[in-house]
């Protein structure tokens, strides 16, 4: 726990809470003068026992429930970026979840201006795997450039996709789909996730492989055999990034080399010399 950090991160937003905007007087007396909702009062409204919040803010709480750690921040008013802090503060570890399931479902509109600037093939999907933003060159991929409208679908349930996904059963469908439960487990009311899902246990071909629930979190790195329809075959190296203001959402930039053997020497890893 970082208990100076979390002290400064609840403090100041606890004073930006008006008491009368939750229905509370403030006092005209002597006594509190200090801005924003008392301790108490967040106890009040969050239907703690008394003490429950300050031994938060102090930092004298170990290891607090995420349920309360959730009540806080939408009491008050935490973005993701912020719910992401309470939580490295409180916990020393990453929020299970986003704050807010509409959460990951948009991103600044520039993205599409910075989506246009890459010159291989680069997109933009929200937490469904919905397309929000891809370039020219993606749109190369696609027959008369109609890119799906969701890349998750495409990925394990189009044939178009199995077809241009070259060794599909064995490169692909093991590493894409434990990506869509891990993204269930964190989003469960996700009804886009979850229609996916359905459709992917209704197919024999995609059920089984869904079900053994291995773990692959993310492609950042990874290359793999992909089929352009230009280019012929060729090996795919996948960059992968998350929009800071859209937990779930994700930049791909596909570097495409064509060509039917892969190449053995990996880009070195980068760092500081």
């Amino acid at each position: 726990m970082n208990k100076t950090a979390l002290r400064a991160l609840l403090r100041e937003r606890r004073a930006l809470i008006a008491p009368e905007s939750h229905g509370f007087s403030r006092p005209t007396g002597q006594g509190r003068r200090a801005r924003g909702l008392s301790q108490h009062q967040v106890d009040q409204l969050l239907h703690r026992a008394i003490g429950t919040y300050h031994r938060l803010e102090s930092g004298s709480y170990p290891n607090p429930p995420t349920t309360l750690l959730r009540d806080v921040a939408r009491l008050f008013g935490l973005n993701e970026q912020e719910w992401v802090s309470l939580n490295r503060f409180a916990l020393l570890q990453d929020p299970p979840g986003p704050l807010h399931q509409s959460s990951g479902k948009e991103v600044p509109g520039v993205w599409q201006e910075a989506v246009d600037g890459i010159s291989h093939m680069a997109y933009v999907t929200d937490a469904s795997w919905d397309m929000l933003a891809y370039n020219e060159p993606l749109a190369s991929m696609f027959p008369d450039g109609n890119v799906p409208a969701n890349t998750m679908r495409w990925m394990v349930l189009d044939a178009h996709g199995r077809e241009a996904l070259m060794d599909w059963h064995t490169a692909w469908a093991p590493m894409v789909l434990p990506q869509l439960r891990a993204a269930l487990a964190s989003r469960p009311d996700d009804e886009v996730l979850r229609q996916i899902e359905k459709e992917v246990l209704a197919d024999p071909e995609t059920a089984d492989l869904y079900n053994v629930g291995v773990s692959y979190p993310h492609p950042d790195g990874d290359e793999r055999p992909l089929l352009h329809p230009q280019l012929g075959p060729g090996w795919a190296s996948m960059c992968t990034a998350q929009p800071l203001t859209a937990p779930g959402a994700r930049l791909m930039i596909l570097v495409f080399r064509p060509g039917q053997r892969r190449s053995h020497a990996r880009a070195p890893m980068l760092r500081v010399r």
